[in-house]
């Protein structure tokens, strides 16, 4: 991957689309996938329960967030 904009940032930002946490697996940034993957899921399971509802929002903020954070990669 060349940087910003190249084939393997747009593959990434694919892969968060689907699975937060993925496309930065693909770059090879274990630690920042786990993290990503983790405040996804976990506001999407709270918001799951019906009672914290609102935390879907923030588990939406931080799926975005993922998905440019693997698109802007600069390695």
């Amino acid at each position: 991957m060349s940087g910003q904009g190249s084939g393997g940032n747009v593959l990434a930002a694919i892969c968060n689309v689907f699975i937060a946490g993925l496309g930065q697996l693909v770059q090879g940034r274990i630690l920042a996938a786990i993290v990503f993957f983790l405040l996804v899921w976990v506001n999407y399971a709270l918001a799951a329960t019906g009672i914290l509802f609102f935390m879907a929002v923030f588990g939406f903020i931080f799926h975005v967030w993922a998905i440019i954070d693997a698109a802007k990669f600069k390695g």
